[in-house]
């Protein structure tokens, strides 16, 4: 995900933290100066739905203003080929688990838990 909080305080006239933080006041969102400097300099790794809410009132947005998907990184990961888990064969280009054989040959089934 990208965080555009600065394009879209930009877009208000905000550039600065404390701009910002009186922006938030407006609307009744008190955060200290220093979790709206966190806000404003990096993108956060949590994000309360009701502090989002009153980031996009305060800024007049919406969420996907704030937030902008990047699916771009995960496409790569989809080419890189898959490690088979230990104890599957192949079969048709697909990857299956193989059951235990306990002694007899037959696949032995355990109880469910509990």
């Amino acid at each position: 995900m990208k965080w555009n909080l600065r394009w879209v305080a930009a877009r208000r006239d905000i550039w600065r933290p404390t701009q910002l933080q009186a922006a938030f006041e407006e609307v009744g969102f008190t955060p200290s100066l220093s979790k709206v400097a966190a806000l404003w300099s990096n993108k956060p790794v949590t994000v309360r739905l009701e502090d989002l809410d009153k980031i996009c009132a305060a800024l007049g947005c919406t969420v996907a203003d704030l937030l902008e998907a990047e699916p771009q990184q995960y496409e790569s990961r989809q080419d890189t080929p898959r490690q088979p888990a230990a104890g599957a064969r192949r079969v048709a280009d697909t990857v299956r688990p193989v059951p235990r054989r306990s002694g007899g040959g037959a696949p032995r089934r355990g109880l469910p838990p509990n």
